[in-house]
């Protein structure tokens, strides 16, 4: 009988399920994906996008699901996830295809729109033209279990920045790189920092502006899966998760800072509630030394190379999403930032789609 395959969970997750699923559409061709959240990340994938309905699809069970045996795959329930032998990708690929033995890691790959490219590549250009930094880097500070709570922010889970520390991390960042914060959750006096804080951009959107940036640093959320897949370089910071299970250890951009080696336990996560295991990795995410902040500051530093301290100018305030034309002419016509700097395109025999919409365009 085809199947009708039911993802659910975070963007990452969702992200994960696509090589399994590409693997599934090599030999089947008479199945569906009902998305229950994050949808439109498959629309980045040629091979998938046509098979893909969300849950309010009119028709949904009558025309797609009445004849399909129903699958949902939970890869948090698979014995090789939580014994640490296989990654999210690996498990969803075992789940899918009915492997017994774990696969090789297949690559996440992701089709970016023209739109989605263009949006990231003016929003991190107007974030040059403002804040007068040679490089870009893409800060994705909280997991989606954060919490704001007044002033505080708290992720009882375990997996996002402690807020002092991703303000020392900034802190030391901002006066060498241009900083983007990719994030939902106001961080307290983010508005006088110095720093970009894009709103009401979407997750693809968010995807080109990774894509057009020159690094990434972030904790165990959606930021380093789309980083993976678009090939850039990134620190990852982890610790009531195992890097094993949900991050890249075997990609060699990615630099794994692991915080709660030694000292985590795994939360079973879809199969009980652990709450004292909770409790016990709550605070692995703390980094209680400056030495530790330092050495993830220093690490990048090395990796994109000796940094050009105040280009040009003073940093000015951070700008939000009224200051950013996402939403406007893409190509900048009439917004605070006119056309694009060519000299920031790489060359290469197959052009990108920025460099399709420029040459269209006949923009210098």
């Amino acid at each position: 009988m085809n199947k009708a395959f039911f993802i659910n969970g975070g963007a990452g997750r969702v992200l994960c399920s696509i090589p399994g699923l590409e693997r599934y559409a090599e030999t089947h061709d008479d199945f569906v994906i009902i998305a229950e959240s994050w949808g439109d990340l498959y629309m980045n994938c040629p091979t998938l996008r046509d098979k893909c309905y969300p849950t309010h699809h009119k028709g949904l069970f009558e025309e797609k699901l009445k004849d399909k045996e129903i699958v949902s795959p939970e890869p948090y329930r698979l014995n090789a996830y939580f014994n640490q032998k296989c990654n999210l990708i690996q498990a969803f690929d075992m789940m899918i295809n009915d492997l017994d033995e774990i696969p090789e890691t297949r690559p996440l790959k992701l089709d970016l729109t023209k739109a989605d490219q263009v949006i990231g590549y003016n929003i991190v250009q107007e974030v040059k033209e403002k804040l007068k930094k040679e490089k870009t880097i893409v800060i994705q500070p909280f997991g989606s279990t954060v919490k704001a709570e007044g002033r505080f922010i708290i992720d009882p889970s375990g997996r996002s920045f402690e807020l002092a520390n991703i303000q020392a991390i900034i802190d030391k960042l901002k006066d060498f790189y241009n900083i983007i914060v990719m994030s939902d959750v106001s961080i307290p006096g983010i508005e006088n920092s110095g720093v970009a804080w894009p709103q009401g951009v979407s997750l693809n959107a968010w995807a080109g502006i990774i894509n057009a940036a020159d690094y990434f640093l972030g904790c165990d959320s959606v930021g380093q899966h789309l980083a993976h897949a678009l090939g850039k370089p990134a620190t990852v910071v982890i610790g009531s998760t195992f890097p094993e299970n949900i991050s890249y250890p075997d990609n060699k951009n990615f630099r794994i800072v692991d915080l709660g080696e030694g000292r985590r336990k795994y939360s079973p996560i879809r199969m009980s509630f652990e709450d004292a295991i909770d409790r016990d990795n709550e605070a692995l995410m703390l980094m209680k030394e400056a030495k530790q902040i330092d050495a993830i500051v220093e690490g990048i530093k090395k990796k994109l190379g000796k940094p050009k301290k105040n280009l040009i100018g003073t940093i000015p305030p951070t700008m939000k999403g009224a200051d950013i034309n996402v939403n406007g002419d893409l190509l900048g016509q009439g917004s605070k930032f006119n056309g694009f700097a060519d000299k920031q395109i790489k060359k290469s025999a197959r052009k990108t789609a920025v460099e399709q919409v420029l040459e269209m365009n006949d923009v210098n």
